[in-house]
């Protein structure tokens, strides 16, 4: 038996908890041999199999994941998988999972207590995993760089997309630019916002629709938009989403750094073309299926605004580029790869 960290059930679903969410959801279809820890309290199974999930201890949040979670494991001589990008920093065996460093890359977007709390978490949790996982070779090559460990122990694992995202009916019925993610300082919104204002110049009939929020675990940033044509929309959920995919003339990726980077990628799979910054994880997951530009440059970015509403052409070469470049990915190609990792530790002494 391998025991799942399965912290990630009890916290709001990014990236990070995404990822752990459908990697567990496939394996689980794979292997018999897996059981999910959860703390005791209220949870959101996600549609996982409730037999598969434990509720153990007496904490929550970290203390429930450093004293609760390695004791459970200890009293079962069980290796556990961590999918998010903490875990129990004492615990042997354990797989564990580190996205990015975006934390100390962009500091200024997270708040001082994440910040502590992963100084000490992190560090100690890639030197006593057996195997380590990431999302990207960027993201490996990052890692293995700022703590001095060879890239050769990461193993990677690529997002995939949720079959919910798929071509169909969009809506809206003014043109609008789609932008996917939490207001923090390293998604570059501010930026974004200054391009779509010099694009709204000639472009005065199409709008930008903003969805995401932060979690507790960044810090805050307010942008305060005068413009009408401009709506955050705040957290909605994968149906609005998708529809929102559908319906946008191009999806809008402005950000400085991302280990991986999903909703690119779920605007690609509905038929959705793309305009991401040439920064990070971007070129690697998106290969030449997307309209780059440089992050900083706000002329750049509201340039690419300009081409993708104006000319019809360009935005179908990138949703058929779109549509080929997201078929490399898969959760289901990715579970059996973390299975793989699960097997070459279960047969070690």
């Amino acid at each position: 038996m391998t025991i799942v960290n399965a912290r990630f059930l009890t916290q709001r679903t990014t990236g990070i908890q995404r990822f752990a969410t459908e990697i567990t959801r496939e394996l689980l279809t794979l292997r018999d041999d897996l059981v999910l820890a959860v703390p005791r309290g209220p949870f959101d199974d996600a549609g996982l199999d409730r037999d598969r999930i434990v509720q153990v201890g007496r904490l929550n949040g970290h203390g429930w994941e450093q004293i609760d979670l390695p004791l459970f494991a200890r009293r079962n001589r069980r290796p556990i998988l961590n999918l998010a990008s903490t875990g129990p920093i004492w615990y042997r065996p354990q797989i564990s999972t580190h996205h990015d460093i975006t934390y100390v890359r962009h500091p200024e977007s997270f708040g001082r207590r994440f910040r502590a709390v992963y100084g000490i978490v992190v560090p100690r949790l890639i030197a006593h995993s057996a195997r380590l996982l990431t999302v990207s070779e960027f993201s490996r090559d990052e890692i293995a760089g700022h703590f001095g460990i060879p890239r050769e122990r990461f193993t990677v694992i690529h997002n995939g997309v949720d079959d919910r995202f798929q071509p169909g009916p969009g809506g809206g019925e003014r043109p609008y630019l789609l932008a996917v993610s939490s207001p923090n300082v390293h998604k570059n919104f501010g930026r974004m916002l200054a391009a779509f204002s010099r694009f709204s110049e000639t472009h005065p009939d199409v709008e930008l629709r903003v969805v995401g929020s932060q979690t507790n675990s960044f810090s805050r940033q307010r942008y305060d938009v005068a413009d009408e044509r401009v709506t955050f929309l705040g957290r909605v959920d994968d149906a609005e989403l998708a529809v929102l995919y559908r319906g946008a003339v191009a999806f809008v990726f402005p950000s400085l750094y991302e280990g991986f980077g999903i909703p690119p990628i779920e605007a690609q799979q509905c038929g959705c073309p793309v305009i991401a910054a040439r920064a990070a994880s971007m070129p690697e997951v998106l290969g030449d299926s997307a309209l780059f530009v440089d992050p900083y440059d706000v002329d750049d970015l509201a340039g690419a605004m300009s081409r993708l509403v104006d000319d019809a052409a360009l935005r179908a070469r990138l949703v058929e580029a779109g549509f080929a470049n997201v078929s490399r990915f898969s959760w289901r190609r990715s579970a059996e790869h973390v299975s793989d990792v699960i097997d070459g530790l279960l047969a070690e002494p």
